[in-house]
Formats: C-alpha cells, sequence, structure tokens
C-alpha cells in the first residue's frame, strides 16, 4: 500500500509518502513547496501539487498526472501512482471560532474546550458574566471575522432565558464571515435542548447556516464534547474549505475529510495515548503561537498561547516573562541591551535563524520561558469541571477535591512530545531534551521524545482511516526518543543527598551513583537498549512511589540518555546573577548541552 500525505501550512505545504514494505508501514521520502492559498494563485492546489512532484523525483514513482491530479493506482502491482491521498490544513490561518455560553466558567469554558479540540483558534469568548456591557459585546462580535461560532449553555431541563439573551445578543450583530459577506455565517448550537426552538427562531433569518447538536453541559457534572467537535470538523469542510480557494479540487482529491492541521495532531496524540495507556504532552512552538496538547487519564485538552511564540510574537514573550526569567538561562556573559535588539531584528527578520552561539543560546533560553508560560496557561485551562456539586459524607471530607483541579500532574506525566523548529531542528538532540525538562519540569520517570520532521499532522488524519499504518509509523519514523527524565518531587537542599539510582540489564549492573541537590547528571543509554532503573530517593523526595520510598521502571534507551535531575521541584534558580551562571554553565557541561 502507498499513501501520500499533505500537510498545507500557512507558509509551506508539507508531503510524504508512507509504504507498506514487509508487511510494515514506514514514511519514505518528504517534500514541501511553499503554499499558494493567495495572490496571485489564490489556489491551494498548485502547492500540493509542486510538493507531491517533490515526492515523485525523490522516489522514482510517478505520482502527478498530466493534468495535475494525483495518480491513483489500479492495482498494488501498478509501479506508478498512490493508493490513497490524505491532507490537513492551517492555511489562511487555519479555522477561526468565536464562542458564547452562558457562564464563562462553565458552559462558556466547555464551548471553548470544544472548539480548541477540533483544532481551531478562538478569537473570543462571549458570555453572560464576561465583564462586558451588551453593546461592548454587540461591537466585538462585528469587529469579529470568525468561520463559525459555537453557542451554548445551560443544562438539559433547565431555564433557557439565560440562552436566549445571548442569541438575542448575537443574531442582532451580525458577525460576517472571513470569506465574504456573500457568505452564510455556520452558527453551531450546542446548549440546553428546550432552548432549540427558541434557536431555531432567532437564527431563521438570513446570515446563518444553523447546526445544532448535543448539549456540550447536559448537566453539571457531566461535560459531552464529542458531537459539537464532529459538527465543527463537518462545518469546517462544507463551509470554510469550500470557500477557500481552491479547496473544493483538494476535498475532491482526498479519500479522507480535510482536518485542521492542530486538530490532526491531537487525534494522534489521543491515539497513541489510548493504544499505550499512558498520560501525554505535547507541544508545538512556532513563530507566533504555541500549541499544547495534554491527554490525562483519557481526557485530552488543548490550548494555544497566541502572544508566546519564537519570531512574530518574541518581543511578546520578553515582555510577559520579564527579560531576567530570559536571562537566567544564560551562562554567557551578555549585555541586555544587546539582548533587547536580538529581540527587534527577530521580528524585523522572522525567519532568520542563529547564526552563532551567542544566538543560539538566547534564542534557547527565549524558548523555556515561552514553553513554560503556555504550560502555566494549558494547567490552568485543562481543569475538572467548573461549578460542579459534589456530595461528599464525612469520611471523605478531608480528601475531597475540589473542582477546576488542573487535570495536569506533573507526576503522572509519562511521555514529551517536542515539536516547532527551535525543538525540532535544535543542534543537538541534548539542547531539545534539556530545553523540555527545563519548563516543563517534569517529576518522576519521564519519557522526552521530538518529532522528527513535523508528521504528526498527517499520522492524525490517516488514524482516522488507518489506525495501525498510524501507529506504526509514529513510532518507527516520526518519534526520535531522547531518553528519560529522572526528577524527585519536593524540595532539595544543595550539595546534600538526594537520590541514588542503579540502571541493571539481565542481573548485570551497567550504571550506580548517587546526585546531590543541584545537580544533573546525564548517564549514556543508547538507542535499541532497555533495562531495569532503580531511585532510592531521600525522606521528604517523592520519586512516584511516596516520599522517600524506592521505585523501581523499565526503561528504554534514547539518542541522548537518562538524565537524573536533582534540582527538586519547583525548579528554583539562585538569586545573584553570577551563581545563577555558575549554576547553568554546570549544568550545560553535565549534560554535554553545547559541547
Amino acid at each position: 500500500m502507498r499513501i501520500v500525505a499533505t500537510d498545507c501550512g500557512s507558509t509551506t505545504t508539507k508531503a510524504i509518502l508512507i509504504e507498506e514494505r514487509d508487511g510494515v508501514f514506514r514514511q519514505t521520502f518528504r517534500g514541501e513547496a511553499p503554499t499558494t492559498v493567495e495572490d496571485p494563485f489564490a489556489d491551494v492546489t498548485l502547492g500540493v501539487t509542486n510538493a507531491v512532484t517533490e515526492l515523485q523525483e525523490l522516489s522514482g514513482y510517478k505520482l502527478i498526472a498530466d493534468d495535475g491530479t494525483i495518480i491513483r493506482r489500479a492495482s498494488v502491482n501498478d509501479v506508478d501512482g498512490c493508493d490513497m491521498y490524505i491532507s490537513t490544513s492551517s492555511a489562511g490561518g487555519g479555522l477561526q471560532m468565536m464562542v458564547a455560553g452562558v457562564v464563562r466558567e462553565m458552559t462558556a469554558e466547555s464551548a471553548k474546550r470544544a472548539a480548541l479540540g477540533a483544532g481551531a483558534i478562538v478569537m473570543d469568548t462571549i458570555a453572560s458574566n464576561d465583564r462586558r456591557k451588551p453593546h461592548e459585546q454587540i461591537q466585538r462580535i462585528r469587529e469579529l471575522r470568525p468561520d463559525m461560532v459555537l453557542v451554548s449553555g445551560g443544562t438539559d431541563g433547565g431555564d433557557t432565558k439565560k440562552v436566549i439573551e445571548i442569541a438575542e445578543l448575537i443574531a442582532p450583530a451580525r458577525p460576517r464571515p472571513r470569506f465574504g459577506s456573500e457568505f452564510c455565517l455556520p452558527l453551531i448550537f450546542a446548549g440546553n435542548k428546550e432552548a432549540r426552538t427558541a434557536i431555531e427562531r432567532i437564527f431563521s433569518g438570513e446570515g446563518f447556516a444553523l447546526s445544532i447538536v448535543d448539549n456540550l453541559r447536559p448537566t453539571l457534572e457531566r461535560e459531552h464534547l464529542g458531537p459539537a467537535r464532529e459538527r465543527i470538523h463537518d462545518v469546517f469542510l462544507e463551509h470554510v474549505m469550500a470557500h477557500a480557494p481552491g479547496y473544493d479540487k483538494l476535498m475532491e482529491w482526498a479519500n479522507a475529510p480535510i482536518m485542521p492541521t492542530p486538530g490532526a495532531v491531537g487525534d494522534i496524540l489521543q491515539t497513541i495515548a489510548k493504544g499505550r495507556a499512558i498520560n501525554v504532552v505535547g507541544v508545538d512552538i512556532g513563530g507566533a503561537t504555541t500549541d499544547m496538547f495534554s491527554v490525562f487519564g483519557g481526557i485530552f485538552n488543548r490550548t494555544v498561547s497566541a502572544n508566546l511564540g519564537m519570531s512574530y510574537s518574541i518581543s511578546n514573550v520578553c515582555a510577559e516573562a520579564g527579560m531576567d526569567s530570559v536571562l537566567r538561562w544564560v551562562h554567557l556573559d551578555m549585555d541586555e541591551r544587546e539582548l533587547r535588539n536580538r529581540v527587534k531584528n527577530k521580528m524585523i527578520r522572522p525567519t532568520t535563524i542563529p547564526q552563532t552561539l551567542e544566538a543560539l543560546v538566547f534564542e534557547q533560553a527565549v524558548s523555556r520561558e515561552a514553553l513554560r508560560l503556555a504550560y502555566v496557561q494549558h494547567k490552568a485551562f485543562a481543569t475538572t469541571l467548573k461549578g460542579v456539586q459534589q456530595q461528599r459524607t464525612v469520611g471523605d471530607a478531608f480528601k475531597q477535591e475540589e473542582a477546576g483541579k488542573s487535570l495536569v500532574d506533573n507526576m503522572a506525566l509519562d511521555l514529551m512530545v517536542a515539536s516547532g523548529g527551535v525543538l525540532s531542528h535544535a543542534p543537538r538532540m541534548e539542547q531539545t531534551a534539556l530545553m523540555m525538562i527545563d519548563a516543563f519540569e517534569p517529576e518522576g520517570f519521564t519519557e522526552i521524545a521530538k518529532d522528527s520532521i513535523f508528521m504528526m499532522p498527517h499520522l492524525g488524519v490517516l488514524a482516522s482511516v488507518n489506525p495501525r499504518a498510524a501507529m506504526e509509523v509514529f513510532e518507527k519514523d516520526c518519534l526520535v526518543i531522547l531518553g528519560w527524565c529522572v526528577a524527585p518531587r519536593g524540595e532539595v537542599r544543595a550539595g546534600k543527598p538526594a537520590f541514588e539510582y542503579t540502571l541493571t540489564r539481565g542481573g548485570t549492573t551497567l550504571a550506580h551513583g548517587q546526585l546531590v541537590g543541584g545537580e544533573m547528571r546525564l548517564v549514556r543509554f543508547a538507542l535499541g537498549e532497555s533495562g531495569t532503573l532503580e531511585v532510592r530517593p531521600e525522606k521528604g523526595l517523592d520519586m512516584g512511589a511516596g516520599a522517600g520510598k524506592p521505585i523501581s521502571r523499565e526503561v528504554r534507551g534514547g539518542s541522548v540518555g537518562i538524565v537524573f535531575d536533582a534540582r527538586g521541584r519547583p525548579l528554583k534558580l539562585p538569586h545573584t546573577q553570577a551563581e545563577r551562571r555558575a549554576c547553568v554553565e554546570k549544568w550545560l557541561k553535565s549534560l554535554e548541552v553545547y559541547v
């Protein structure tokens, strides 16, 4: 079997070829070309054809017909063509949505989760209690040019008054779709089913294409996002993509529905988490935004930090984090004025890459803060349901978890996946690993990997039609296993014993040692190797089995190896600049980061 998959990004269209060889699916060739969704070309299929043409030249198979379409094989014995073509897209700014709900912290937040999980960028959230006056909300709705609107509110069988008020706020404002006033704006209602008749009446006029799906919050205690997410995908194809330049032809070519790029990434991470029964955090850091994904206990969440990026938004990162926070990761003597000039130059020339060690160190320092801030925002959003009335007895009164608690637990985190230029294309694997460790502060045993050539979107849409192929390519060609981070939860005292470790295989000791507070150590453990790692933390430190209790885990090797981190959690750096610089330099040398 031969599969061609493309991802139509805002600037570049990336194509990969997947082939079944000896009963196993592998990614064999990759091509790319500029995306052609804007003038003067205004036809996305031109960029797709150019990217697939590069695959054709590299593979030796003829994949593009004389009329520019993708060739399909009549049988598996045909030399040329492919058996399946699939695609994702974030061209033209991706899927942009406005969401609305009655209570910002409850139904409106559920609507936002549904939109983000479907791969959308949420432009704004309208709610009865968002502190804006009605005329301010109406003005904001008119200013936005969303691709679609998602309206929620109320539990099934409850009062419909507030839901109707939200609808009556949106309808007169008459928001216009991004692709022109001649098109109807898709609007999805996923609220109280008792309000459906009123909603149909309110949005029955010209200008809206109404869809009604099951309630996002049928009860306060339950969130039901699936139907809304599925309808968002359908509407994305039927209305948004149908009006985008050339997408009507692309949809005819594809063997599966075109998916928004972030939605496809989320799907493959959910597939992996379910298949391996693990908790996963993934990140895609770009020039303007940082996407965070997580699956904990089977619950998927995605956030978009629209002001945190490495080129167009680099000044926002430095402003939000503070230059002192950025400089705490820099071990070289750098002038702050010079660094500010570097930030301005990056904004002027966003596509440039570091040419000197100093520029690389500074950019990776900024990335740590961008990732850290995006993770903070993600943890604040990925929470248990708010507004839930929990019943409890005297016996569990002291262990009751409050509503709105973050689902993200660094001790329960099994796998971190890095993606995006600054992470995927770092000169050394050790740099990627340390950026992830410093930003996310994993606890216990956490495996670290990176997306080799950003093929997670392709595999996400592939998982919808051939899960086995997606899983095999993800494991064998997409993921580059960097290794493990082993770190205790708890505060450690500098220079005092933190934990001991012993790495064995088949009764043979491969590595043994002890770390003191503030120390980091790298033990090389190559790809393909496996063993048992036992860690014995000191009293007060927890590696996953409880404070002071030893724990053993089966581990596999990686491009970096095993990083032992005895800096404590939460991570605290020394207060003075000289001490910080000395500590950072010691850690970098221990992990051979810039060697």
